[in-house]
């Protein structure tokens, strides 16, 4: 069981991500970079991202310079996006994340932003 927001948690999501039949479905085409920020956590403030592009996600601790968008929530959202329990358009309608950047390529790819939710909440994470 990987600890949620670590290392083993995102290459436990980079996996997940690429072997899903439906994501890699919704990815078909997409060029997309975005980057979380999660205040609140145990150990404080963790930034990571997911890049989509190439037929290939790769979710990873840190920051990108040129995101597509940024997200930020705090630690109890971002669990509970994971765990399944909020889904991502409520939790944007509602002010729970905050999303900024290029919002025109975000609708555009909320199919995709949703299969991510998706096949994280199946990974097997300890919050």
């Amino acid at each position: 069981m990987a600890e949620f927001l670590s290392e083993d948690h995102m290459a436990a999501g980079t996996a997940a991500l690429n072997e899903d039949a439906g994501f890699a479905a919704a990815m078909n085409g997409v060029d997309l970079s975005l980057q979380f920020t999660v205040t609140d956590a145990p150990s404080g403030e963790i930034d990571y991202y997911l890049t989509v592009g190439d037929g290939a996600a790769v979710l990873a601790l840190g920051t990108l310079d040129d995101a597509d968008a940024s997200v930020g929530s705090d630690y109890d959202t971002a669990a509970a996006i994971a765990k399944g329990e909020l889904n991502v358009q409520m939790a944007f309608m509602t002010g729970k994340i905050k999303v900024g950047g290029n919002m025109a390529k975000v609708m555009m790819y909320q199919g995709l932003i949703n299969e991510f939710a998706r096949v994280s909440s199946t990974l097997d994470l300890d919050f």
